[in-house]
Parts: structure tokens; C-alpha cells; sequence
């Protein structure tokens, strides 16, 4: 091959070279290639940002014991009386009345003198009917002298029956002027005759507590089944039973709740007042 045979091959070889070779990125070019690069994940940064959260707080109520010790929940009451949504007048009840604006309050824990050894009639009326309780001063002195004191003074005039429980625990709690749960007259005090079995009959009338043994006050509870509580604690004190009116507390707890795992009666039922008087032997 001559020398200008290679001459002509090696010239269609660079020209075939530069046919295919990519062109080179100049200083500009490649500065507007980072500069989007670096404005996409910007706008992807961004747009993360302003997406709302979806996702709601893992806060959630912690649920409600069925046992009248539990933690206080909200009664159904409205601070204006009549009927909260959900709930409807049982047979023979009138509509319950608004709650207290400034219920009473005191200091002192009434001396149980007042109340040891004796034995007490009380007429609690209530918006469905008369409930008759028989009040043991003799096995519960505390808090019968507690109860005597509290009708006297109008404490529960008037005060809505806050809490039914329906399963496993049978029971109507009563004695918050404030509708929810938490009222207290302003004083407390022990437990007194709590049964060691736990078990509390139908027709009992005993005392609703928190977790701390001495918050006994001005709430009790009425059991309408036999029905069995637990004794860590100490449990409930028993300071009396119903004597008549029984069948008005089966009405109401027949009625249900207006939400499962409420404490909130479909039937309303408040107290309107109560007497008490000494039972002579």
C-alpha cells in the first residue's frame, strides 16, 4: 500500500470517529445540569412538606372499667335539663331537670355519732317515681352519718343518676350534682362494711369510690342484679337496701345504654330530693 493509500484510509477513519463521538459538555451546559438536578429534589423536598398529615394522634381514651371505682365519665345531663341526644323517658318519667349551677360544699366529715347503732328510713324522689332505702347506721356509721347530712343539707337536689353499667356489673350510680361523674360534696372518707367475697346482692345500696379508699362521699350505687365487685382496695361499703321502688331502677337499667361502653342511660332518672327519718325499733 502506498503512502498516500494510508494517508486516504487513516482520514476515513477519523472522519467515521467524529461521526459517532458524542460532542464534548461545555462549562455552561454543565452548570445548567446541576442546577436542575439540584432544583428537582428541591421541588420534590417541597412538595413532601406541604402534603398534610394524614395520619391522626395515637392518643386515644383509655377505656372505661365497668366497677363503680372507676375513674370518673361523663353523664348525659344537659346544664339546661331536658333530654341529652340519644336518651328518651322511660314509662311514668318526667323529663330531668337542669343540673345544679353551684352545687354545695364542705369541709367537714360529719361526725358519726350521729348515725352509730341506728337505723334510718329515706325517701328518695326522684323524676320516675319514689325509691325507699333502709339505711344500716349500725354496720356503716361513717356513711350513714355522711348520707343523713347530705339529704339535709340538699346536696343532691337536684342530682342526675349519672351511670349504668349493663355487663357483668349491674349497677346505677346516683349522688353527682354535676352530672359527670367527678362531684364531690368537699370532703371524704373511709370504707366501712365492704363484703370480703365481693359480692353485693341485688337491691344493695353501697358507696362509689375511686382507686383511693378514702374518696368515699356523696355517690352510691344500686345494684339491680347480684352482682360480684373486686376487693382490691378494700371494696365498697354496704350501708343499706332498697325497700321499695326496686322495679324503677330495673326500668331504667332495661332501657340500656345510648352507646356501647357509655355509662350514659337511654331512660334518664334524677334525684329531686330526699327525707330521711329515724326507724324506731
Amino acid at each position: 500500500m502506498t503512502k498516500e493509500q494510508e494517508r486516504a484510509r487513516a482520514r476515513r477513519r477519523h472522519e467515521e470517529q467524529q461521526k459517532t463521538a458524542k460532542p464534548p459538555v461545555g462549562d455552561a451546559t454543565r452548570d445548567k445540569q446541576v442546577f436542575g438536578v439540584i432544583l428537582a429534589v428541591i421541588l420534590v423536598i417541597a412538595a413532601v412538606i406541604a402534603v398534610p398529615k394524614i395520619v391522626g394522634s395515637s392518643d386515644t381514651p383509655s377505656a372505661a372499667s365497668t366497677a363503680p371505682a372507676t375513674q370518673p365519665t361523663d353523664g348525659a345531663t344537659t346544664s339546661s335539663g331536658g333530654l341529652a341526644a340519644g336518651q328518651k323517658l322511660a314509662a311514668g318519667c318526667t323529663a330531668p331537670p337542669a343540673l345544679q349551677a353551684k352545687p354545695k360544699q364542705q369541709t367537714t366529715v360529719p361526725s358519726k355519732a350521729t348515725a352509730a347503732g341506728k337505723t334510718f328510713v329515706a325517701t328518695v324522689k326522684t323524676t320516675c317515681g319514689d325509691l325507699v332505702l333502709e339505711l344500716d347506721g349500725a354496720k356503716a356509721p361513717q356513711t350513714v352519718a355522711s348520707f343523713l347530712n347530705l339529704a339535709k343539707t340538699g346536696y343532691w337536689a337536684p342530682s342526675p343518676c349519672h351511670r349504668l353499667t349493663t355487663e357483668g356489673i349491674y349497677v346505677l350510680q346516683c349522688g353527682d350534682p354535676t352530672g359527670t361523674g367527678q362531684g364531690d360534696p368537699g370532703y371524704g372518707f373511709g370504707i366501712e362494711n365492704a363484703p370480703k367475697d365481693g359480692r353485693y346482692p341485688r337491691g344493695v345500696l353501697a358507696m362509689a369510690r375511686t382507686q383511693d379508699p378514702n374518696s368515699n362521699g356523696g355517690q352510691f350505687f344500686i345494684t339491680y342484679k347480684e352482682t360480684q365487685l373486686p376487693t382490691d382496695g378494700g371494696g365498697y361499703t354496704i350501708f343499706g337496701k332498697v325497700t321499695k321502688g326496686l322495679d324503677i331502677v330495673d326500668k331504667i337499667a332495661a332501657g340500656g345504654l345510648v352507646a356501647a361502653g357509655e355509662p350514659t342511660p337511654v331512660n334518664p332518672i334524677s334525684i329531686l330530693s330526699v327525707t330521711v327519718t329515724e326507724k324506731k325499733a
